[in-house]
């Protein structure tokens, strides 16, 4: 959506009308890096906008605590980014969690064998631009350096990953593969949420821009609420709610008005 009636009526769209209507029936999740913020070329060089965290509390406050970010990082580096708050959320994709704000980290899945980091770190010296990122129970490996060595990369990672049958997958990303634990994911996440007091009969609004993503997307729609995708490299122009994460902060900004924070 290009103009501003496109985007009032990308506001007024049947998702926020069901927020607004009554905050206590919903639940919001986001996603960060592609949704809420604009993807840079390393994820150390992000920049958090001006404005977004302290808009953040307010709809969280708004929504009853029934707020979670849904992250592919480890929840300390999402603390960091949007200090002083640590919400309640899910790392590395559903295998590290923390269920009220500001409480303990809680990692839900095994550490990865350190024989693959061994050797993955070792192998990944010989494709040079390519980023391999140790997070806890997750492994990323970032390509955006490098975009002509996917293919191979794919085929490197899943060489590696074979001796080890069925307990670990390959997630793509934006540029990166995800190394993760089997039977996690941010639908897992969002289902466990989904249980706790504060969001149990809630019905989930999720936003997300990439195929990690598509998980919690499809719980949020199978447990009664909304999966809005933005745009970006794994979702068209055409398959979209939302275009990009200006798009969804204003998003975000028209609900805290209409929720009057």
């Amino acid at each position: 959506m290009h103009n501003a009636d496109q985007l009032d009526a990308q506001l007024s769209s049947p998702a926020m009308h069901l927020l607004t209507a009554d905050p206590r029936r919903y639940a919001l999740f986001l996603d960060v890096d592609g949704t809420l913020l604009d993807i840079a070329l390393t994820p150390e060089m992000v920049v958090v906008p001006q404005g977004l965290v302290e808009l953040l509390v307010r709809i969280s406050n708004a929504l009853d605590g029934a707020f979670a970010v849904l992250t592919g990082r480890q929840l300390t580096e999402i603390d960091a980014l949007l200090a002083p708050a640590k919400f309640v959320g899910a790392g590395v994709h559903g295998a590290e969690m923390r269920t009220a704000s500001g409480a303990q980290i809680a990692r839900v899945a095994s550490a990865l064998p350190q024989s693959l980091i061994d050797d993955l770190i070792r192998d990944m010296q010989s494709l040079p631009g390519i980023i391999a990122e140790v997070k806890g129970p997750g492994l990323a490996v970032h390509y955006r350096l490098a975009p002509h060595l996917k293919a191979v990369l794919e085929a490197e990672l899943r060489s590696l990953l074979a001796q080890y049958g069925n307990s670990l997958v390959i997630c793509p990303g934006r540029k990166l593969f995800e190394i993760l634990p089997a039977g996690h994911s941010k639908g897992t996440a969002l289902e466990t949420f989904s249980r706790l007091p504060v969001f149990h009969g809630r019905q989930p609004i999720m936003i997300g821009d990439d195929m990690g993503d598509v998980p919690a997307l499809s719980v949020a729609q199978r447990l009664g609420g909304a999966g809005l995708r933005v745009g970006g490299e794994h979702f068209g122009h055409r398959d979209v709610e939302l275009e990009s994460p200006t798009q969804v902060i204003a998003w975000l900004e028209s609900l805290a008005s209409r929720l009057g924070v």
